[in-house]
């Protein structure tokens, strides 16, 4: 896709994440772990606009606090415009502004969402044009959770969560999310992962080098049945977050309290995902939150991955 002459900006979208079931392999030489992990997209997206320049530069805005976020080099925004210039050869750069509504380092793969609509704004205002195999392989570079963002629906991830299959999913889930006013940092949460698993290896079985997803988590989202999937939903990086983080567990008991179906640590935290039965109860679920002074959104899913706005 190119843009015409006389374009001087490209709005691009793309969605947060919550991981509906997430199981860590063992800890690899390589310092890493495989996964498998259901993904599914949520309404709660990015928004990333492009405009021409000489270098290569990002702002933000947006609903939720952005000040720690850099904006050199290192912001994977710029990370994935530099990356996609220097393949493809191209010559200028690019002035990004980004309106955030995913948690800051909350589980749901905001930045790697910035990652995604980033290459497909600058692939399209530059016209580039290199394709969708292309664009995936240059987001694998960047990140695990970059493919998925790029893709959306619903998904399962091994290797490192970026080798994509597509899932059956029926219907539309209904979540509500209580949004911490801190962040947890992925490196920290696995690495409490590895000590929990040695502080317990005497009563866990030892984790499987390469992991997969339960086969009653597919049925559930084939049959599109809230109820089934919630009896289904796991992650294993929330018993770490929750040891580095005890008040997330009175909150998850807060929300099955008050309806939800189930409740659980989106990613490595410390956004909580709770699934509702439907719309009426997570409006209700979304009241009862809000009321304890929670920061709660709703969303649903699974939604389109990213995509363009204004073409």
């Amino acid at each position: 896709m190119t843009v015409e002459a006389n374009s001087t900006v490209v709005h691009a979208r793309a969605p947060g994440k919550i991981n509906v079931f997430l199981k860590v392999g063992a800890l690899l030489d390589d310092g890493f772990h495989d996964v498998a992990t259901a993904y599914q997209a949520v309404s709660l997206s990015e928004d990333v606009r492009a405009y021409p320049a000489d270098d290569f530069s990002v702002s933000f805005a947006g609903t939720i606090d952005t000040s720690s976020l850099p904006t050199d080099a290192s912001n994977l925004a710029i990370r994935a415009a530099v990356l996609l210039a220097r393949t493809t050869g191209y010559r200028g750069g690019v002035r990004l502004e980004i309106d955030k509504h995913v948690p800051i380092a909350g589980g749901m793969g905001g930045g790697s969402a910035d990652a995604a609509a980033t290459l497909l704004a600058c692939d399209t205002l530059w016209g580039t044009d290199i394709g969708r195999d292309e664009l995936l392989t240059l987001a694998a570079e960047l990140g695990a959770d970059v493919p998925f963002a790029l893709t959306g629906g619903t998904a399962i991830g091994t290797g490192r969560g970026d080798q994509l299959s597509p899932a059956l999913a029926k219907g539309n889930f209904q979540w509500v999310l209580a949004l911490a006013e801190f962040g947890l940092s992925t490196p920290m949460v696995y690495s409490e992962l590895d000590r929990h698993r040695d502080r317990h290896a005497q009563d866990i079985f030892p984790a499987e080098v390469q992991p997969q997803v339960d086969a009653e988590v597919l049925q559930a989202l084939r049959a599109g049945d809230p109820h089934m999937l919630a009896e289904v939903l796991h992650n294993d990086l929330q018993a770490p977050a929750l040891h580095l983080e005890p008040g997330l567990g009175a909150i998850i008991e807060l929300g099955e309290e008050n309806g939800a179906l189930a409740g659980m640590v989106s990613g490595s935290g410390p956004t909580v995902a709770f699934l509702a039965a439907d719309l009426d109860s997570a409006l209700e679920l979304q009241i009862a939150l809000s009321a304890a002074r929670l920061t709660v959104v709703r969303a649903t899913g699974p939604v389109h991955g990213a995509r363009i706005i204004n073409q």
